[in-house]
C-alpha cells in the first residue's frame, strides 16, 4: 500500500510530461521533480520508510549530492532513530566552500573512517551525479556499499553504475510512473 501511494503522490506531484532539458543536458519528454514529494509531509515519510526498507543492516550513514539527497537523507536518518537503528546523514556539496573545514562531505562527525554508508538520489538518469557523490563520499574515508535512488528515469544509468562496480536500487522507475 506505501509503495503504491507513494507512485501516486509522485505522480501528482513530481512528474511533468513536455519538452525539457536535464541536469545532464539531454533532452526528454518526461521531467521528475521528487523534491515536489519529497518535501511534502506525506511523499517525505514514504521517501524515508521506503530507502530504510532497503538499507544493508551493515549501513550506518545515507546522505548523497545536494540539493535533491538533503530531504531524502534527512528523513531517512530521522525515522532510523525511532526505529531504534540510528543512520546517520551526511550531505555532499556540489563545491568546497571557500570558509571554514572547506569540506565536501558535511557531517563527518557522525562516522568513524571506513563507515559504510549508502548514497541516496531523487532522481537518477545518466548515474553522473550518483558517480561524482560515490567518489566524494570515498575521498571523505567513508565505505559506499550502496546506492538508492528514488526515480530511475532508466536512461542508462543502472548500466554506468555497475560498471563502476556499484548496482543502482531504484523505488520506482519510468516504467511504473508512466504505466
Amino acid at each position: 500500500m506505501s509503495h503504491q501511494r507513494l507512485v501516486e503522490l509522485l505522480r501528482e506531484k513530481s512528474v511533468r510530461r513536455g519538452a525539457f532539458t536535464l541536469a545532464s543536458g539531454k533532452q526528454s519528454d518526461l521531467y521528475v521533480d521528487v523534491r515536489q514529494t519529497s518535501l511534502h509531509a506525506e511523499g517525505s515519510v514514504l521517501i524515508g520508510r521506503a530507502i530504510l526498507a532497503r538499507l544493508r543492516p551493515d549501513v550506518v550513514g545515507v546522505g548523497g549530492m545536494t540539493m535533491g539527497a538533503d530531504p531524502l537523507a534527512c528523513v531517512a536518518s530521522a525515522l532510523s532513530h525511532l526505529d531504534g537503528r540510528g543512520v546517520h546523514a551526511f550531505l555532499i556539496r556540489k563545491e568546497p566552500k571557500g570558509h571554514g573545514v572547506e569540506r565536501l562531505v558535511v557531517g563527518m562527525g557522525n562516522f568513524a573512517p571506513g563507515a559504510k554508508v549508502a548514497i541516496v538520489e531523487d532522481t537518477t538518469t545518466t548515474g553522473g551525479s550518483s558517480i561524482r557523490a560515490v567518489e566524494a563520499a570515498r575521498d571523505a574515508g567513508l565505505d559506499v556499499v550502496q546506492l538508492i535512488t528514488v526515480v530511475d528515469r532508466e536512461e542508462g544509468a543502472r548500466e554506468r553504475i555497475a560498471a563502476y562496480g556499484l548496482e543502482l536500487e531504484a523505488i520506482t522507475g519510468r516504467t511504473e510512473l508512466l504505466a
